[in-house]
């Protein structure tokens, strides 16, 4: 999911934020507005009843607060409810065309979804979420997470060469995003392109990412002495 920065840039004292945007509220209980940036600050101290329900007024104000849907969605995410995270992005689209993080979080719970059988519903499903994170990406072309997870979904189609170039374009908008370059050691791993496999492995550690030690020992051989 995108919205992972949820009550990042609250005020040093949250509760006096808090304190201030419900005192906001009783002066124009209608501004949609200033009932999601309540929401943004409960969430930031993690009250997720009382953020819900503050989301839902926001949306009551302003219906097109795409936003808003958003964060509910990510309210279901933590509590594992896919299905609820999906339906409420999906809400997002509806409630202001062209709103690219609402496509990607919808393709975001699409794979999540994929239990890894091969069967139909599994293709489906990939097949949906790459139409949706193309949705993003025509709607927003900077939008790094979603070149990487359509990526992602290609890899799972055995798409590994359009895998590949979604992840060099994730690069090309911030070369410094590290899943984009565990993927492409990934990719490049199964491709034998070993050099660049270890290139982009050492790339993605050193800037913080956890690269999985089977991975690191796959590609220990092809490293020169």
């Amino acid at each position: 999911m995108t919205n992972t920065d949820q009550g990042k840039n609250l005020p040093k004292d949250a509760d006096e934020h808090i304190a201030r945007l419900r005192s906001q509220i009783t002066h124009n209980t209608e501004c949609g507005t200033t009932h999601y940036n309540l929401a943004v600050a409960l969430l930031g101290k993690q009250e997720y009843v009382e953020a819900e329900k503050v989301l839902h007024d926001a949306i009551d104000c302003s219906p097109t607060l795409a936003e808003a849907y958003v964060l509910l969605g990510g309210i279901c995410l933590q509590r594992k409810d896919l299905e609820g995270c999906y339906r409420y992005n999906q809400r997002a689209t509806k409630a202001r065309a062209g709103f690219a993080e609402g496509y990607a979080n919808m393709a975001f719970v699409l794979l999540q979804l994929v239990d890894g059988k091969d069967s139909k519903e599994d293709e489906e499903k990939v097949d949906k979420a790459i139409k949706n994170l193309k949705k993003a990406i025509i709607h927003n072309k900077h939008f790094v997470q979603a070149y990487a997870t359509l990526g992602t979904a290609y890899f799972m189609k055995g798409l590994v060469p359009e895998g590949i170039k979604a992840n060099l374009e994730a690069l090309n908008v911030q070369p410094e995003f590290p899943i984009a370059h565990n993927n492409l050691a990934v990719a490049y791993l199964e491709t034998g392109e070993f050099d660049k496999a270890i290139v982009h492995c050492d790339k993605a550690e050193e800037l913080g990412f956890e690269v999985a030690r089977e991975l690191k020992d796959e590609l220990a051989p092809h490293r020169k002495a």
